[in-house]
């Protein structure tokens, strides 16, 4: 049984990966966007923030709609919509048609990302459930070391369709697998719609989706930008670039490593702590960030702590709704969407009024407030141990 449920675990995280690639490799061409519609960059940022304000909205209702289906066929629908929009993407010149062709994939990406991490939970004991969450999260990171870098690699060298190609491709072999390898998976229990619904009359679940949407911003809000940030400020080449993806996603999954860990070990104290760590971070990020080699360990460590923030958000808003899992996960998929949206949005106002150097500050000032509503549940649901699972 446990070979069977490492299998599902490592399936998981393929599928985690492949769909990432589609969400979040256009972070690593968002320069090479802009010029190919002939747009700026902060227009071409809608590609990031628009399929999130998406997956934002349909985070916590496509799980409930779908919660009946056999989660094999959910899986595989997904990931054939998603192939689908990749191709779309590829031969269009119509900046309006590459939304289109990214926003109705986002309408699906709840369902799969919201399955995975509940099946990856419920294959280990209920005190595990974070190290197995953390090894489909590996996938994510997967995807921005792999994902995110070859993109920008592959435009920078060759065109902004081949790295369309590339998520087109990478889609459809994890669709395969899936068919191949993935069991039959039927929901033998499913919970009613108001069972699930009820969760979002707890007050801990609302300081929840808030933290989470904070934390989320302060991460994306300038990672988004990464490129751009990189390309102006550091003065770094397309190689250089594409290296600098590659080693803030290779820290991606040593943070999921450890964020497993760190979890399982103290959950409030790991959470507490985030805040404070990415503040200094972002703190020298802004005082060095014109520096090759200073940029390099920045992104190194950044990239650790991008990781671990990951799980923290996912692990926060399920551990306040413990009774509906599904729909805890649609919720946070829901809520790190948003504060991507809002992130992305506000980092794409500073970099317009003040200059790429400034998208520090939507971290900066999204670290604050996630701090206090991070607090705020703390002092609200005093003794910790009621937070532990």
């Amino acid at each position: 049984m446990s070979k069977r449920n490492n299998l599902l675990i490592f399936i998981l995280t393929i599928g985690a990966f492949g769909i990432i690639n589609t969400e979040m490799g256009v972070i690593g061409i968002l320069p090479y966007i802009a010029d190919h519609f002939h747009i700026s960059i902060s227009k071409a940022g809608w590609l990031v923030s628009l399929f999130a304000l998406t997956v934002s909205i349909t985070g916590p209702t496509m799980p409930l709609l779908f919660s009946g289906m056999n989660r094999k066929k959910a899986m595989l629908l997904v990931l054939g919509i998603f192939v689908l929009g990749n191709i779309g993407s590829i031969f269009t010149s119509n900046f309006a048609i590459a939304i289109v062709a990214r926003v109705i994939p986002a309408i699906f990406h709840p369902i799969y990302f919201s399955a995975a991490f509940t099946m990856a939970a419920n294959s280990v004991r209920k005190e595990e459930a974070p190290k197995a969450v953390s090894k489909v999260f590996i996938g994510v990171s997967a995807g921005m070391v792999l994902g995110v870098p070859i993109a920008s690699f592959l435009a920078s060298t060759v065109s902004f369709q081949l790295s369309m190609s590339f998520f087109a491709i990478v889609n459809a072999i994890v669709f395969i697998a899936t068919l191949v390898f993935f069991p039959s998976m039927p929901v033998k229990e499913r919970l009613s719609y108001g069972a699930q619904l009820s969760v979002l009359k707890k007050p801990i679940a609302w300081l929840s989706i808030v933290a989470v949407i904070l934390l989320n911003s302060a991460v994306f809000g300038v990672y988004s930008f990464l490129a751009e940030y990189l390309k102006t400020v550091t003065n770094a080449s397309g190689q250089t670039i594409s290296l600098m993806l590659v080693i803030f996603g290779g820290a991606n999954i040593i943070g999921n490593i450890v964020a497993g860990k760190l979890l399982t070990k103290d959950a409030i104290k790991t959470v507490v702590s985030f805040p404070f760590a990415l503040g200094v971070v972002y703190i020298i990020l802004f005082l060095f960030g014109q520096f090759t080699l200073p940029m390099a360990i920045i992104t190194l460590v950044w990239g650790i702590l991008a990781g671990i923030g990951g799980n923290i958000n996912q692990y926060w808003i399920t551990s306040a709704a413990p009774e509906a899992p599904d729909f805890a996960n649609g919720l946070f998929l829901s809520s790190v969407n948003l504060g991507t949206t809002f992130g992305t949005a506000v980092g794409g106002l500073f970099i317009s009024e003040l200059g790429t150097q400034y998208v520090v500050l939507v971290g900066l000032l999204s670290l604050v407030l996630g701090l206090a509503f991070i607090m705020l549940r703390n002092y609200r649901n005093t003794p910790t141990k009621q937070l532990s699972r």
